[in-house]
């Protein structure tokens, strides 16, 4: 799923013309168009942000895609479980740059043509067309669209999305039994599925990467702050931090996140990030640890500067 970035800079002018383009195109919202993003073709709908985000030398999305490089080993496919993964940008990407097989969730059947027209015939990807939940527990929702992005809405009416657990998720998708890289872009639910994630594959200790975008999660009844401590438990220390247009912020600990957290609550001028892409790291995982100290230099968190 795609969210906009918005640490970067940019004339008035060309914020005007960017504007007024995304005026046109959602007039004509579905129509198909192909894309050149960041040097990989793509099929999207025309309304779709990512164009604008990823245009020129903008970072947006590569954070994940070098980590998913490093990550590999020179060995098999890293294997990769992309949760919301849109239109499939994430997953083409990191295949376009790095020996992957991908398995791509996606649980909203609008986004799904598109990721199929993008990844369909490859054996490098496996398509899951259900919501990841976190339990068979997990009250029935239905999707809301937006510029590119869906978050989902608990539903009380029929037309619900199929879900999926994570430990049937395991099982229909025997390539994750080499999990190595998780990312999750769910608008908010992020943080109640990348622990459940970690509990099922716990004996992989797979690279956590996803969006932490406290407004979101509060949004879908998440208390944001507890994903950290639920890590913690499971074993994961170390945590890179970018702002969500894809610069590079700082490295911390998995315990200091509560009260760095409140660095997103604060007022927020044109360019500061409204969320962050985080990559948490378990505690064993030394390789892990090396690629996104690579990624994310500065070791100091604002807080501790």
């Amino acid at each position: 799923m795609t969210s906009r970035p918005t640490d970067f800079h940019e004339s008035a002018m060309r914020r005007l013309r960017r504007r007024m383009g995304w005026r046109i195109r959602d007039t004509w919202p579905d129509r198909k168009v192909v894309r050149t993003v960041q040097g990989v073709p793509m099929t999207l709908p025309w309304s779709h942000r990512l164009p604008d985000y990823t245009g020129g030398d903008s970072p947006y999305g590569q954070n994940l895609v070098a980590l998913a490089d490093l990550l590999h080993d020179g060995g098999e496919p890293v294997v990769v479980l992309d949760i919301g993964a849109n239109v499939g940008d994430s997953a083409v990407q990191i295949a376009h740059a790095t020996d992957a097989e991908v398995v791509c969730v996606e649980g909203d059947p609008y986004y799904l043509e598109f990721l199929t027209a993008n990844t369909g015939g490859d054996e490098r990807f496996h398509l899951e067309a259900s919501l990841l939940v976190p339990d068979t527990n997990a009250a029935p929702v239905r999707p809301i669209r937006g510029r590119g992005t869906t978050r989902f809405a608990t539903s009380h009416t029929t037309g619900s999305a199929a879900t999926i657990t994570p430990a049937q998720l395991r099982d229909r998708h025997p390539c994750t039994e080499r999990l190595r890289l998780v990312k999750s872009d769910t608008d908010g639910y992020d943080v109640c599925l990348v622990p459940a994630i970690a509990r099922h594959w716990h004996d992989r200790k797979p690279v956590l990467f996803f969006e932490y975008d406290l407004r979101l999660s509060r949004l879908a009844g998440f208390d944001p702050l507890l994903v950290w401590h639920e890590l913690a438990a499971l074993g994961y220390r170390e945590v890179a931090a970018w702002g969500n247009g894809g610069h590079p912020l700082w490295r911390s600990d998995v315990g200091s996140m509560p009260r760095l957290s409140a660095i997103l609550d604060a007022p927020k001028g044109r360019y500061e990030p409204i969320y962050w892409d985080v990559a948490v790291v378990h505690h064993e995982d030394t390789v892990a640890a090396e690629a996104i100290a690579s990624l994310v230099p500065e070791i100091r968190a604002p807080e501790q500067a």
